[in-house]
């Protein structure tokens, strides 16, 4: 189980691998958190992509919870790449997932 940092830091290459490699949207499986309230990790990506965003590192993300046709951010994700749509996770409500758009 890493850390935190050590999480973000994954994230970051992560990141960085799929835009080198042309990808277009990326699922980040982060889990929800043993304790049943959300993770440390969880919290942490959501303020790394939301502060990426705001910087215009990647075009947008949502939360695995939101992942659904009634979601503006899923909607515009949907539109860059059709096929997320079909991902297992698309409106089930799945907390310990997020999608982002690069």
């Amino acid at each position: 189980m890493p850390t935190a940092d050590a999480a973000l830091k994954m994230l970051s290459q992560a990141i960085r691998t799929a835009k080198a490699g042309g990808c277009t949207v990326v699922k980040v499986i982060h889990g929800y958190g043993s304790s049943g309230r959300g993770g440390a990790i969880r919290s942490a990506v959501a303020r790394e992509l939301s502060a990426r965003k705001l910087a215009g590192t990647v075009k947008d993300w949502v939360r695995g919870e939101d992942f659904s046709p009634f979601d503006p951010s899923s909607r515009r994700i949907i539109e860059a790449c059709p096929d997320i749509s079909y991902d297992r996770d698309f409106a089930k409500a799945n907390h310990g997932i997020s999608i982002i758009l690069l």
